[in-house]
């Protein structure tokens, strides 16, 4: 097991799983992509530049055959060979949320090492650093060897540019659970509508609220503890605030109350994709190691 530092402290790796904790003290665990998953990903993103390039040429040269001006086909073609080799993976994972074709049929994705999606300027350098990871002779030794010496499997471009590639995890939390526990719509009432979760605070309450009935009463507020009282002390709630139905409260004003912008009312899950790219991340959530909403096989 190897400890490295994540966004707000130390991680612990377990074998490919890295674990990233957020500034509310909650923990992210993403399963890294190892060389050989990566492997097809690479593949089938060069059969598509193949391909696209080889049916440019054959198109271009009867287009522009035709018209007597071979070389101006010729010419574009070059352009598009260029663009395709040194742009094609760094303009599809910075337009399409850290994937390419090859990545989202092998189920997966480049983010930040703190977990976070990877900007354009990521995006761009991990790719052109590509050439270096690439030698000797297009062998990929260099990329190759890098992976192995490290325990995200970063290549020397991920390295460069603060990169990991992760696994998919599938989803198995969906929709807006119903939340109308008088409890909990009271607590919700003297919430500001103005607020408005982190990305981390909404998966972590979605992934509580969603899990809770599964929990006893005492193991409920076992692990509403460790979130839920430094939130009673940001809101200034009471002492003796029941710290489950805070969470629910919590959750029913961020997706379901009526709010600037409401969630709910877009029928907008927090586990929910956006259009593009297909899916986003949903890495697994613990509470202190001691709430977990979703496991690889």
């Amino acid at each position: 097991m190897g400890c490295m530092n994540g966004a707000n402290g130390q991680n612990s790796q377990l074998d490919t799983r890295i674990e990233i904790v957020t500034p509310e003290n909650i923990t992210f665990q993403y399963r890294v992509a190892g060389p050989f998953r990566r492997l097809p990903a690479f593949l089938i993103d060069t059969v598509i530049r193949i391909v696209v390039g080889a049916v440019t040429l054959i198109v271009s040269s009867l287009a522009f055959g035709a018209a007597g001006i071979e070389g101006l086909g010729m010419g574009l073609t070059l352009v598009l060979w260029f663009v395709l080799s040194w742009f094609y993976g760094g303009l599809f994972e910075a337009l399409w949320n850290g994937q390419t074709p090859g990545k989202w049929m092998m189920g997966i994705r480049v983010v930040s090492i703190e977990g976070q999606p990877i900007t354009p300027l990521q995006a761009i350098l991990r790719n052109i650093l590509r050439e270096v990871d690439a030698q000797p002779m297009w062998l990929y030794q260099v990329g190759l060897l890098s992976a192995i010496l490290n325990d995200r499997f970063q290549r020397l471009g991920d390295i460069a540019a603060g990169t990991m590639v992760v696994v998919e995890q599938r989803r198995q939390l969906r929709g807006v659970a119903p939340m109308a526990e008088p409890e909990a719509l009271r607590i919700a009432a003297q919430i500001t509508p103005t607020f408005l979760p982190s990305r981390s605070l909404a998966r972590a309450l979605a992934a509580y609220v969603q899990r809770r009935r599964v929990f006893s009463r005492g193991r409920r507020l076992e692990i509403a503890r460790h979130v839920g009282d430094p939130l009673r002390q940001k809101f200034q709630l009471p002492a003796d605030t029941d710290l489950d139905m805070l969470l629910c409260g919590l959750y029913r004003r961020a997706f379901i109350a009526d709010r600037t912008e409401p969630i709910a009312e877009r029928g907008v899950s927090p586990f929910a994709a956006p259009a593009l790219p297909p899916a986003p991340i949903t890495p697994a959530i613990v509470v202190d190691d001691r709430l977990e909403t979703t496991k690889t096989e």
